[in-house]
């Protein structure tokens, strides 16, 4: 039986040990299921007339490839430390500094959890108007808001265990097989593979297109793998996961766009002998994005007020994401992807920097929580770094700048690269950055 329940208090605080319990089944079945959804074919639906398919399929792997890898290695911080995302990065901002990026992933997710309710009451809509000639958008808004709040009060514990692996991943798998059968056996795949793209959309934009989408979870990633029990069992769960579901669901929405010559995605899909079932399935797994959309939001909150319930905020991120799936129109869907790469890719930029190549995978977690008067190692200057934040600012304006003047190179990958180098170097050259010493020691 499907229980909802409230979970364990710590807020921001290093998971307990007891609490550590997920394998690499449960990271996989978690992060396949992330990568699941109409949203994410939604995206592979703006690959295609602009690439051929043969192109789009290279981009999709080369993009998930590389923006797995990068969600993978983040998880790896968390599952390190046993702490979220955004308190991860206060030995690289300082403690103040990491609010920023806090506020930008609350805009975010609020932006995804209300994407996530609006496609997901779009799609049961159109079925219940097809089916039984019943139409209430705002009904659906209600419904779905309501029940994936409520998933994440429960918390990713109750989530994994007694929604995803006892339910919902198993019947999505195995109607998104039925899909890709059909659509093999009902058009000539062969003949799109040859078609030509229309030369409209450049390669590397298109790849980071596709890297965007795993990179989106990153902000969140920690919040979920701190509670592994092994780092190499989350790390390889989260890679093999998400990196199955996110090639097909892009690869899904490219054929179904070339093969039924539409760029309305939930007709079609409703046009497929039977399609309403694949939707009605796909929305059952849809909830657990939204629902770590709300949960993250409410841990993220908490990087700034830790002593706020975050079942309290749940509710109120929950209500936010519910008037705004009301009110606002789905807008310019790839502006959106594109805008959160350009943000958080360089971040990770520094993460990596900071933790794996300054700090050697050691951060000192207790530090983490400290403030002035006790000389917190991880304050610098007002509880700022500039030298990470000027350098993160940096990474942001190479990404912009690449997309627009040069974007046949592809923004992520470059953005990425310049940003972990130049803090690396300022790093092994600069007392104390990178390490969150130089204000306290010496």
């Amino acid at each position: 039986m499907f229980k909802i329940t409230p979970p364990p208090e710590w807020g921001i605080e290093p998971v307990p040990k007891r609490h550590r319990v997920l394998g690499f089944f449960d990271y996989f079945a978690l992060w396949s299921s992330l990568g699941v959804g109409l949203l994410v074919l939604l995206a592979g639906t703006l690959l295609v007339p602009g690439l051929g398919l043969g192109q789009a399929l290279v981009a999709i792997l080369i993009g998930t490839t590389l923006g797995v890898l990068l969600l993978a290695l983040a998880g790896v911080v968390g599952s390190d430390n046993a702490i979220p995302t955004m308190v991860l990065l206060r030995p690289v901002l300082g403690l103040h500094g990491s609010y920023l990026p806090t506020l930008l992933n609350l805009i975010q997710l609020i932006g995804w959890g209300s994407f996530e309710i609006i496609i997901m009451a779009q799609a049961a809509d159109t079925i219940t108007k097809s089916l039984f000639g019943f139409s209430n958008y705002f009904i659906w808004v209600f419904l779905f808001a309501t029940f994936c709040t409520l998933l994440a009060i429960g918390g990713p514990l109750v989530v994994v265990r007694q929604w995803l692996e006892k339910f919902a991943v198993w019947l999505v798998y195995a109607i998104t097989i039925w899909l890709t059968c059909y659509l093999f056996t009902h058009y000539d795949i062969g003949t799109l593979l040859r078609a030509p793209g229309t030369g409209a959309l450049p390669f590397w934009l298109a790849v980071d297109l596709v890297v965007a989408m795993p990179i989106s979870w990153m902000p969140l990633v920690a919040d979920y793998n701190r509670f592994a029990r092994k780092t190499t069992q989350a790390f390889w769960g989260t890679y093999l996961g998400y990196f199955l579901a996110n090639v097909w669901f892009y690869a899904l929405g490219a054929l179904f766009v070339l093969a039924l010559k539409t760029e309305d995605l939930i007709p079609a899909i409703m046009a497929v002998t039977g399609g309403w079932v694949a939707l009605v399935l796909i929305l059952v797994d849809e909830t657990d994005n939204a629902f770590a959309d709300i949960y993250s939001a409410a841990v993220s909150t908490q990087n700034i007020l830790p002593r706020a319930k975050q079942w309290l905020l749940a509710t109120a991120i929950g209500f936010v994401c519910f008037l705004l799936a009301a009110a606002v129109p789905i807008g310019r869907y790839e502006e959106f992807l594109l805008l959160i790469g350009s943000v958080f890719v360089p971040l990770f930029g520094l993460l990596a920097a900071d933790y794996f190549v300054l700090n050697r995978r050691k951060y000192q977690v207790t530090e983490l929580y400290r403030e002035p008067p006790s000389r917190a190692k991880y304050w610098y200057w007002l509880g700022l770094n500039p030298i990470a934040l000027a350098v993160w600012i940096i990474g942001i304006f190479a990404y912009h700048y690449i997309a627009r003047n040069l974007p046949h190179l592809g923004a992520s990958i470059p953005s990425f690269v310049a940003t972990l180098l130049l803090y690396s170097a300022l790093g092994m050259t600069t007392q104390g950055v990178g390490r969150g010493t130089s204000h306290s020691e010496g």
